[in-house]
């Protein structure tokens, strides 16, 4: 059974101290070269520069007293690191960030600006995950999982809660897709609000594990993914699974190519900065003129930390 929409309110509630309520741009130069209106819900201007504020702080709040004095650890490349940090000590909270060596210097420098402690790992999935649930048997501390976890997928919800409260005419949405934490929780606050909304997903052609997964019904893992979008070089799990593949119409393969031009185009027309794993979902929405002509569409801009020494363009 899903989350209904008065849950979804009171978890939306309960965030209201800890995350910003972040604004909806439009653009007209955007609308001319999709052929559709666009609502940009802004969450590269959320605390730490991500939704992923939103999760973690979600499910850092839910934790009891005791599970807090223990403290927290996740493994990330670094927006849900960066969350998980700064949610914690917004609560006083000790937190340990397990990171891939590869993750961007910028990330991994905010994530030590917020507090938390860093344990570097290879750069797979297995190891991340091996070395978190080591470090967490050893000290007790608590595992919060990036996108796999109930309280995360409610959290993310938030941001397109607040979208279709302020935009109620909206008929689409879509996100960006890595580990599915930002896809279930936008898709379910959409059929909460609306049934009728089309739910859609971008994701790099080199990580394309929940393309494949939706289009096989079960979850496809994904091995060695290679891509500029860092924060999409994950998986889907058994928590977002199952409500991606009930209420998610399509996901949309985006080449390399088509995420740096989508995101130089938000840069330079919309004047505002996005990362590379933000600029997917427009280049979806770019790619596919005809699946989106006419309609309003709500696109998440997931996130905005950007190695400025680094850009792709």
């Amino acid at each position: 059974m899903f989350t209904g929409i008065e849950e979804l309110k009171t978890i939306q509630n309960n965030l209201t101290s800890w995350v910003h309520y972040t604004p909806v741009l439009t653009s007209s130069a955007f609308d001319e070269a999709a052929g559709c209106r666009g609502y940009f819900k802004c969450e590269n201007f959320q605390r730490m520069g991500a939704f992923k504020m939103r999760g973690a702080m979600n499910a850092v709040l839910s934790l009891t007293e005791e599970e807090r004095s223990r403290g927290v650890i996740t493994h990330s490349s670094g927006n849900f690191a960066q969350a998980v940090a700064l949610s914690a000590r917004s609560l006083n909270i000790p937190a340990t960030v397990i990171m891939p060596r590869n993750a961007p210097i910028i990330k991994r420098q905010a994530v030590a600006g917020y507090g938390a402690r860093i344990i570097e790992c290879d750069p797979t999935i297995e190891a991340r995950v091996a070395v978190t649930e080591e470090e967490s048997r050893r000290t007790g501390a608590v595992i919060l999982h990036p996108s796999d976890q109930k309280e995360v997928i409610e959290g993310n919800s938030s941001a397109c809660l607040e979208l279709l409260q302020e935009f109620p005419s909206i008929q689409m949405v879509i996100t960006p897709v890595g580990g599915g934490g930002l896809l279930a929780g936008t898709a379910l606050a959409a059929k909460a609000v609306n049934p009728e909304i089309t739910v859609f997903a971008g994701e790099p052609a080199g990580a394309d594990d929940a393309y494949r997964s939706l289009k096989a019904g079960k979850i496809i893992p994904s091995v060695n993914p290679i891509t500029i979008a860092d924060g999409l070089r994950t998986q889907l799990g058994d928590s977002n699974f199952p409500i991606i593949h009930k209420l998610v119409k399509k996901i949309i393969r985006v080449e390399e190519d088509e995420i740096v031009s989508a995101m130089r185009f938000i840069w330079e027309r919309m004047k505002i900065i996005i990362e590379p794993s933000a600029a997917v979902a427009p280049a979806a929405i770019l790619k596919s003129p005809r699946l989106f002509k006419g309609k309003k569409v709500g696109i998440i801009l997931s996130g905005g930390n950007v190695d400025l020494d680094n850009l792709p363009f």
